[in-house]
């Protein structure tokens, strides 16, 4: 079952901002320290586009995972304008400048330098629970018929939503991925902001690139399927669900009105976001 509150340990980071940047930045360089041991295994890629106010918990967050594999990460900046930048270097996180705007141009960036045997994708407003690494890595180290895993995720309220109802939304929204699955394309349950990959099959297939209709996001998995590389693989257990802000609920017009354009998404599918499969 869903978690109706927001966990105390996901709650805490997310207030991180209260301890002011220095401790923070200090607790991110002493926990990274201690995650990169190595030659990285793991390389964990986010892109970030003016994230000043959120970039430190997310990677506090990230730095702050239990895993057994060394861990890289790799934070693009894509043009910021604030001091997005600086606060990443400070906190000694990989950081590089891609400077042709878009989600796709970043994560392309982050997977062409990344050196991890396993790439996982993260987004600079998340907050990443201590097992989120370890249990999005391990189905594609343990078999060879797994080519992507996804996960689950709740939203943290910003807003005047309310985190109870959120979590309504959220179980209505699980069974439309289920319809997803079951019958439909499992490629739209992946989000970019919570999956992983092999990085040499992730370059073999083009790496995030994509025809225009679809999403980098979705478009990957269904490479990385059809190439023959293995089943989409959905990470279902909670300890490894994401936090992410709501703000692309609101975006959508808030609570409601993002229901119901995804409930019409099922009902009257539209051709121009039908993912393609002429590979």
């Amino acid at each position: 079952m869903r978690p109706i509150t927001i966990p105390s340990n996901i709650r805490q980071l997310w207030n991180a901002d209260s301890n002011g940047p220095e401790e923070n930045i200090e607790l991110i360089n002493q926990r990274y320290k201690s995650l990169l041991n190595g030659t990285p295994e793991v390389s964990v890629v986010i892109p970030a586009y003016n994230e000043e106010k959120n970039i430190l918990r997310t990677l506090l967050s990230l730095s702050s995972n239990t895993t057994k594999r060394s861990v890289e990460i790799i934070v693009v900046n894509n043009n910021s304008k604030d001091n997005t930048e600086a606060l990443v270097k400070a906190t000694g996180v990989i950081c590089i400048t891609e400077t042709k705007q878009g989600i796709t141009a970043a994560r392309n960036a982050g997977l062409a330098i990344a050196r991890g045997k396993y790439v996982l994708n993260a987004d600079a407003d998340s907050i990443y629970p201590p097992d989120w690494i370890e249990e999005m890595a391990t189905p594609l180290a343990d078999g060879n018929n797994t080519s992507i895993t996804y996960g689950r995720f709740a939203f943290i309220p910003t807003g005047n939503t309310s985190r109870f109802s959120y979590f309504f939304y959220e179980e209505i929204a699980d069974t439309i991925r289920w319809i997803n699955k079951m019958f439909r394309e499992e490629a739209v349950n992946v989000y970019g902001f919570n999956s992983g990959f092999r990085r040499v099959e992730g370059l073999d297939v083009n790496g995030f690139d994509h025809p225009p209709g679809s999403n980098e996001d979705g478009w990957m998995a269904v490479k990385l399927r059809d190439k023959g590389f293995g089943k989409l693989y959905c990470v279902n257990n909670v300890t490894a669900m994401v936090w992410t802000a709501d703000r692309r609920i609101e975006m959508d017009g808030g609570l409601w009105k993002a229901l119901f354009k995804r409930v019409k998404r099922i009902l009257f599918p539209s051709k121009k976001i039908v993912i393609r499969k002429d590979l």
